[in-house]
């Protein structure tokens, strides 16, 4: 069943690859698994006795230095690669800070959030800190930093720290933890078609769960972890760091996440780079399929680049070997040759598998195999691409779902209706060959969540120094729009875009776009006006 949220009903980390970036240990203290998730974060907001809010709008206190220490003895530091030389220079340091659960009430319950600092020995500069976010929601700005300490140029770390987060609700700040790994499987693996009464009770009972096991858990509380907040939480960090500045960088839900805090903070803000951007002006289900749309196209391009390479042009038409691949699944799901795989794929897999591989042209490989071994009753491959996405590692889920589901519906008004499901699936279906059918019971996801939302207001903001948005021309995960649509919506920024492939741009072989993107990190300087950078 296809994972549904609000901005992004695709999520994943920006960049391809970090994912596989992984703490050894907690930064604070022990692992809670292989992939850099942090153990002994709270699953709760803390329940520290604070001082009540006084009376009418308390301020919100000011925020503690981070009391950062020393971590690199807990990071598998060869997994980053890192460039020849740049180990010896770089520091790697963790700190937790308590933030306020609701900013309403400042002085009341707080959460903790989960800090790490990357310190290039060759940085003299007072520029201050990178605070960088991988999108999602859902995704861990933690790994992010320390995926970033391998690729990032060194005229950027010789100008910043960089500085990774887990939002609230993410990873090692306070998870948002309701399902178990078993009732993770069967989610994912769930394949109702709700054009049938059959399926549509299925996929509404489903979520039904998901929410119900959600507001059992966090009562009340569930409600306040949302973008609007975590913007908040932002500027407590910028705090907690010592900048007076901001200086962001954020990938596809990051540039929500980034355009909220420059709506809230305008005066803070020194250099903001949006890349990926999240469309600001459409609404949930326009959004989804604005995805969908891209998602076609981009495995169209896939299909092009698919019948010129071999082994990949045995498969055929792709869309057919898809198509027969998941109607072979549904008959009779595909059992897997990996080592202690008991699972069997399902038509749901076998999409899932598909579109991971869309984000990024580095997979597309991977997919052209997978595809040859699934129409021969393996599905090995298709399940490597499927957990990838999902973010399933050696039988364990990160929680990236129960994240992505619960600040999406947070961040999105009630809805949508019985009679706006059948409808929009039924036009999914037929709009959206491939992936419609399979993507329609990801619009239940939120018509069940607790009602207490935050719908983030329109990002406007009158900084005073411009931002920068980048948009990729075939990005199937944000369509190009979103940054058009954003960048004209704040007000003060401007627009690089690049004709390229994939889901983002900075740091995805673009030396136009990565060099551009630099210089105005470090200098302020924007790429000339219209500027379009080619593959």
């Amino acid at each position: 069943m296809a994972r549904a949220s609000r901005r992004r009903p695709l999520p994943r980390t920006a960049l391809a690859g970090l994912a596989t970036i992984t703490l050894l240990a907690a930064c604070t203290s022990d692992v809670q698994n292989g992939h850099g998730a942090l153990a002994g974060s709270a699953s709760a907001p803390s329940s520290t006795p604070a001082p009540a809010p006084s009376a009418g709008s308390a301020p919100v206190p000011a925020q503690s230095p981070a009391d950062f220490a020393d971590c690199s003895d807990r990071i598998n530091i060869s997994a980053l690669g890192l460039p020849a030389g740049r180990q010896a220079r770089l520091s790697f340091d963790c700190a937790g800070i308590a933030v306020p659960l609701d900013y309403a009430h400042p002085n009341g319950e707080t959460v903790k959030l989960q800090l790490i600092r990357v310190h290039d020995s060759a940085n003299t500069s007072s520029t201050g800190s990178l605070l960088v976010n991988p999108g999602g929601p859902g995704g861990s700005g933690v790994e992010l930093a320390l995926g970033l300490a391998g690729q990032i140029s060194e005229t950027v770390l010789s100008h910043f720290d960089l500085v990774g987060f887990d939002p609230r609700g993410v990873a090692s700040s306070s998870p948002i933890e309701c399902l178990s790994d078993a009732e993770k499987d069967r989610l994912n693996a769930a394949a109702p078609d709700i054009r049938t009464a059959t399926g549509f009770a299925q996929a509404k009972r489903l979520a039904r769960t998901v929410a119900d096991e959600c507001s059992a858990k966090y009562g009340k509380d569930l409600a306040d972890y949302n973008t609007v907040q975590a913007a908040k939480d932002m500027n407590q960090i910028r705090e907690a760091v010592g900048d007076k500045q901001l200086n962001y960088l954020g990938f596809s839900y990051g540039t929500e996440l980034g355009a909220q805090y420059a709506h809230l903070f305008p005066g803070t803000v020194r250099v903001a780079v949006l890349d990926g951007a999240v469309d600001p002006l459409t609404d949930d289900i326009t959004s989804f399929a604005d995805q969908l749309q891209g998602f076609e196209g981009a495995f169209d391009q896939f299909a092009a680049w698919c019948r010129q390479r071999s082994p990949c042009n045995r498969v055929g038409n792709p869309r057919q070997a898809v198509t027969r691949v998941a109607a072979d699944a549904t008959t009779a799901p595909i059992h897997s040759s990996a080592p202690g795989e008991t699972r069997k794929a399902t038509s749901s897999i076998v999409y899932t598998g598909v579109l991971s591989a869309l984000y990024s042209q580095s997979r597309w490989t991977d997919l052209g195999q997978a595809l040859l071994d699934a129409g021969n009753g393996d599905a090995k491959g298709i399940f490597a691409l499927a957990d990838d996405y999902n973010q399933r590692y050696h039988g364990h889920y990160t929680n990236i779902s129960e994240a992505n589901t619960t600040i999406n519906c947070n961040d999105s008004k009630p809805g949508p209706s019985d009679a706006t499901i059948r409808a929009t699936a039924r036009s999914w279906a037929t709009r959206f060959p491939l992936f419609g059918l399979w993507s329609a019971p990801s619009l239940f996801s939120c018509q069940q969540w607790q009602p207490q939302r935050t719908v983030p207001p329109l990002p406007t903001a009158p900084t005073p120094n411009q931002i920068l948005v980048v948009g990729n021309l075939h990005d199937p995960a944000t369509p190009y729009q979103g940054a058009k649509d954003l960048a004209r919506t704040l007000g003060n920024a401007e627009l690089l875009t690049w004709d390229g492939e994939g889901h983002t741009s900075y740091l995805q072989d673009s030396t136009c776009v990565d060099d551009y993107v630099n210089a105005y990190l470090v200098r302020g300087k924007l790429p000339p006006a219209g500027t379009t950078c080619p593959r």
